[in-house]
């Protein structure tokens, strides 16, 4: 034990050294804290050199040997993890542990590896939430940001050395030394493409630190007050916290029993030597697909690829002189794919105990944590249905009058910035802080970002002062003292009663534009519903109406993902019609990226954006939108949008076609014949180029745009930046099944096609089909189709047979 004491103790003064240049974080947002925690980042300094643990109880592979085998493959053709073994970025980045102390109040004990300035005081207090010792267990989780001030020098480095290595790849910087190149190489760390994705993923900047944290009271009557009370924290940048939670309990027990730096240091360890980096990286294509299906083998390709690569790499290694001195006999490792492709099954080795490890594969942004959507709506849908109450009127949250729904309000609060306070007097921390990160998930739908960033799962009175100074904050608290102080909320969610309430100090909303042009024009705007009784009540938004279907959904079991998916469909129709508002009201719109291409016709159909039967419908909704999308626009999850759909325009596999309009198009409108063929041809036409260098095998008809020849410019056939070919094809493919998601319709309204009166486009939905069943996520779309459309294609396989 002291030779360990002694190793921690050199080890905590060597990192002390190094602590001295790295950033700081913050509790609250770095423009918004005046009295910030800071807290010292050097766990890439800190990382153990143990080497990475394998799923199966197998030995694990020599670290040494991978660096050196990593360095020596080639890039291209191999799958990339998301988790990669030889990375310099940790699991776990901080342990913590606090205790109350009767005379001192909460108080920090120890931290690992490297020790907190800053205030930690207020930490400990975060990780010691009020009314803790009446309860024998509780968890509470908070965010901490970095200070990015002491960062740009360093990103503006490694874009530097980003720029670099392109340039040499490009044959532009002979005359860089190869000294300088291995330079670059090592300062970086990762490779191009990995770096790239980094940023990507945080837009907003660098990604917060997400702290679980564990308290347990254990009674004592030998103490003053008869218990000792403690809490155990991990700080982690992954956003699937809840994954260590077991490791928690077993930690904290153990520091309970040996309350020293050791046991920390054995977590620590345990929990980076976890070995995910047979976890396969998936665009964002793919992760939308794989969120919007409940097959278990969804991409399971790409599991098995990884594991052909690890055992090339393992036979590539058992080659190597250097393996010979190692293991005369190396064991053979068995590995198998995941039985479920939406979670990855790992383990963690802590005190000889594997805990197994369910790591999401796919995360959509503003999901954090372990919470449940059903158990948040059903919160305030149940009191709201046996006794609905009316709301104080305001135009931005009561958007279908006194008596709109509860979750509807709460979204509306979220999307139009509001400061929200989820409260639970006699509560548990753990219940606000899972109500507060549902709330940032349901605003979200997987799409919008920026609730996240200014969300405190867990807060207290002492806190105040910093988190009124947030806007549109979002806020998990248990002290009743906060329902008394309407000024400091705009909406209080009362998670015992199940009731909302709107301050009566909220700010008022402002005449704008959109509700001027559409009074003009005699159309009703917002607020329509009078009555408690649906039945007799107008519903222009559609929320009743959609609020009805979704708890209907849910009395009918159909489960957490599917509730999910619902919300993300309305999020998604929410933004759609945003943009179509601020096209009839402005001209254009920001959320119409590219729409000029569409609607050049380049594969012989034109149009952009949400499609409604008529003119009529189409001016009414909008104008029942108005004060929710006008008061959206002037938020921070408008501009990130926006943002957003620029990144994703210039990486979109097919931009000379919204898939989206043409689909709804055939979903909601009565189409002619010729208008239905055009579609159905430009869809298989589309994929179809992207696939083959060569000309279309489509018609002449199909293949000549309705436009001019400056239209031709925009398909792909046509684009130098985008080569045809499998990847492509496979990409297209992935961008038509995110608009036909097997929770919403599926393949159904393409495979209407096959009952199209004109052969060559009954012939052209079978070449697409063919293409969608021979995809890797296409073929369980093409699995979940009805008979009669199976039928239907076969017959016409044989028409076609026939005919040649």
């Amino acid at each position: 034990m002291a030779e360990v004491t002694a190793q921690l103790r050199n080890g905590s003064a060597a990192a002390q050294s190094a602590l001295q240049r790295q950033p700081s974080f913050s509790s609250f947002p770095p423009s918004r804290s005046p009295s910030a925690i800071s807290i010292r980042n050097e766990s890439k300094k800190a990382r153990s050199p143990q080497p990475p643990m394998v799923r199966e109880d197998d030995d694990s592979i020599d670290s040494s040997l991978d660096s050196s085998l990593s360095a020596r493959r080639v890039k291209g053709g191999r799958l990339r993890s998301q988790y990669p073994a030889n990375s310099s970025e940790n699991h776990v980045e901080y342990i913590l542990v606090a205790s109350f102390d009767i005379d001192r109040g909460s108080v920090m004990e120890h931290q690992y590896p490297g020790a907190i300035s800053g205030d930690e005081t207020m930490l400990a207090e975060l990780m010691l939430p009020d009314q803790a010792h009446v309860r024998s267990q509780d968890w509470t989780i908070f965010f901490l940001h970095k200070d990015t001030s002491a960062e740009e020098e360093e990103k503006e480095a490694r874009r530097e050395r980003r720029r670099k290595r392109r340039r040499r790849k490009d044959g532009d910087e002979g005359e860089d030394t190869t000294a300088e190149a291995e330079e670059d190489d090592v300062d970086d760390g990762d490779s191009d493409d990995y770096s790239e994705s980094e940023d990507e993923l945080d837009p907003d900047g660098p990604p917060l630190v997400y702290v679980l944290n564990l308290v347990n009271t254990k009674q004592d009557n030998t103490v003053k007050r008869g218990a000792i009370v403690k809490a155990m924290a991990i700080c982690t940048r992954h956003p699937f916290l809840h994954i260590y939670k077991p490791l928690l309990l077993l930690a904290l027990e153990e520091y309970f029993r040996a309350p020293e730096t050791e046991t920390l240091a054995a977590l620590y360890n345990a929990l980076n030597a976890m070995d995910l980096s047979l976890l396969p990286k998936m665009s964002p294509l793919e992760t939308f697909v794989l969120q919007a299906s409940d097959a278990k083998d969804m991409f399971i390709e790409k599991f098995e690829q990884m594991i052909r690569q690890r055992k090339a790499d393992e036979a590539e290694r058992a080659s190597l002189p250097s393996a010979t001195s190692l293991s005369s006999e190396p064991k053979r490792k068995n590995y198998a794919p995941p039985r479920d492709t939406h979670e990855f099954e790992s383990k963690v080795f802590y005190n000889g105990v594997p805990v197994p490890i369910k790591v999401p594969t796919a995360l959509s942004p503003e999901t954090v944590g372990d919470f449940s959507l059903i158990k948040l709506i059903q919160t305030f849908s149940a009191p709201h249905a046996a006794s609905p109450q009316p709301f104080a009127l305001h135009p931005h949250l009561t958007t279908s009058g006194a008596f709109t729904h509860p979750i509807i309000v709460l979204v509306n609060a979220l999307l139009t910035q509001k400061r929200i306070i989820f409260i639970g007097h006699n509560r548990p921390s753990s219940e606000v802080a899972e109500a507060v990160l549902a709330a940032c998930a349901l605003a979200s739908g997987g799409m919008l970002r920026g609730f996240v960033r200014h969300a405190f799962p867990y807060t207290d009175l002492t806190k105040v002062e910093d988190l009124l100074k947030v806007p549109g904050f979002i806020a998990g608290v248990t002290n009743p003292a906060f329902s008394y102080k309407p000024e400091w909320w705009d909406l209080l969610c009362d998670l015992p009663t199940g009731r909302m309430k709107i301050s009566n100090k909220i700010e008022a909303a402002a005449v704008t534009d959109g509700q001027v042009f559409f009074q003009s024009q005699g159309i009703p705007v917002g607020m329509f519903q009078t009555s408690s009784d649906q039945k007799h009540s107008v519903d222009p938004t559609g929320d009743t109406q959609f609020m009805d279907a979704l708890n209907l959904s849910i009395s009918n079991r159909h489960g957490e993902n599917a509730i999910r998916a619902k919300w993300r469909s309305w999020v998604l129709k929410f933004t759609r019609i945003a943009a179509a508002f601020e096209e009839t009201v402005y001209g254009a719109s920001a959320l119409y990226i590219g729409s000029h291409e569409t609607d050049a016709g380049a594969y012989g159909v034109a149009g952009h954006g949400f499609v409604w039967p008529d003119e009529a419908s189409k001016l009414r909704e909008l104008a029942a939108n108005v004060h929710r999308v006008e008061g959206w626009r002037s938020t921070r999850s408008y501009y990130s949008f926006v943002q957003d759909l620029a990144r994703q325009w210039e990486k979109r596999p097919v931009r000379g076609i919204d898939l989206h309009h043409q689909h709804d198009k055939l979903r909601c409108l009565k189409l002619s014949h010729d208008q239905s063929a055009a579609i159905y041809l430009a869809l298989a036409r589309c994929v179809e180029e992207a696939g083959a260098s060569g000309p279309t095998h489509l018609t002449p008809a199909a293949e000549k745009p309705s436009n001019s020849s400056s239209a031709t410019s925009l398909t792909i056939a046509n684009d130098p930046e985008r080569a045809p070919g499998p990847q492509l094809q496979h990409d297209t493919i992935l961008q038509l099944l995110c608009v036909i998601p097997e929770t919403n319709s599926g393949l159904f309204y393409l495979s209407l096609g096959l009952f199209h009166p004109r052969l060559d486009v009954r012939v052209a939905v079978v070449r697409l089909l063919e293409r969608i069943m021979e995809h890797a996520a296409g073929r369980h779309f093409w699995a979940s189709l009805g008979r009669f459309a199976k039928l239907a294609f076969f017959r016409v396989k044989r028409e076609e047979g026939a005919k040649q």
